[in-house]
């Protein structure tokens, strides 16, 4: 019985994988041109923003919180560091005019991001506002912030050096890719080495105990919703290089695929439970479910349908999974 048992927690542990494995196995026999190198690195490119917006994701999910905001930051903080970058910044008042480097541009981005994520954490914390309320007032107000900021027009022509976030290659793998790779191990670290990491699980685990234990849970979710704000930012500046361009629109939806690539990965909703790893494998699923329905040549609206239905059998499984 105890070989069973340990049978069914490695299989859970590795149905994210076996998924993977299966939807790649099937597509290489369903389309020649899904199992190539070109498409391949292009699937990674396509989610190396995902993984900056679902690492965050996973923080704040694993303290049982949720942030919905993660897209519109990714627009605006995209936006600042083109506008930045491109037209500097002027204060009139002042009569002062600063203008930015590659490099200050993209620091203004990850720093707006921060104080963007600090800001839900204050409203989670200390006006106790639910999570998914204060996010998606956050979703709001940073959509109609870049739609002030920009006017309503994209931001071109931002040149090749700051192109190379999206596009450019290191060792011939994509820019991205490399940064999400530090991403990732950077959160591996934070999560499973470090004090901070066991913290954001016991307050996910259990808010009422881990209170009880001597914790500053207030502390730590300001920090996990300021992370997630950061990367979110990150994820904005690839997205902006890669287009080399900053739209107002961009980033729509993107909060719904960070969520779903979380779950899938195995991470509970309800908090205390899962892994970057897992994350990372689930924004891989994402990747190649997308890659795979537009190469079949599948309607966008029944990519949509399709997209939904594989989001709410992960919730699904997560919660049958809570009952073992």
């Amino acid at each position: 019985m105890e070989d069973l048992s340990d049978y069914k927690s490695h299989l859970k542990r590795s149905q994210s994988l076996i998924a993977l494995v299966l939807m790649i196995t099937i597509m290489s026999f369903l389309s020649d041109r899904f199992f190539t190198v070109t498409n391949m690195w292009n699937v990674t490119r396509q989610i190396s923003v995902n993984v900056c917006l679902s690492v965050g994701m996973t923080l704040v999910i694993l303290t049982g919180g949720i942030d919905l905001s993660v897209g519109s930051v990714l627009a605006l903080t995209g936006a600042i560091a083109a506008g930045l970058l491109k037209n500097g910044l002027e204060l009139p008042m002042f009569n002062l005019a600063i203008r930015y480097t590659f490099l200050g541009a993209a620091m203004g981005a990850i720093l707006a991001g921060s104080i963007l994520g600090l800001i839900n954490g204050l409203a989670i914390t200390r006006f106790r506002v639910p999570p998914f309320v204060a996010t998606l007032a956050m979703l709001t107000i940073a959509r109609g912030l870049t739609m002030l900021w920009t006017k309503g027009f994209p931001i071109t022509g931002l040149g090749e050096t700051f192109a190379v976030l999206g596009t450019g290659s290191f060792l011939a793998i994509p820019v991205p890719v490399w940064i999400c790779a530090v991403i990732v191990a950077v959160a591996l670290v934070v999560t499973k080495r470090t004090r901070f990491g066991r913290y954001v699980y016991a307050v996910g685990g259990n808010e009422q105990a881990a209170k009880l234990s001597g914790l500053n849970i207030n502390k730590i979710k300001l920090m996990v919703y300021t992370a997630a704000g950061a990367l979110a930012a990150i994820g904005g500046l690839i997205t902006t290089a890669r287009l080399d361009s900053a739209q107002p629109n961009a980033g729509m939806g993107y909060e719904l695929d960070s969520i779903a690539a979380v779950v899938i990965g195995g991470t509970s909703l309800s908090g205390g439970r899962g892994s970057v790893l897992g994350t990372v494998l689930g924004a891989l699923i994402i990747g190649v479910l997308n890659n795979s329905l537009v190469l079949l040549d599948v309607s966008p609206f029944w990519q949509q349908v399709i997209k939904g239905g594989v989001i709410l059998l992960a919730v699904v499984i997560d919660k049958l999974s809570a009952k073992d």
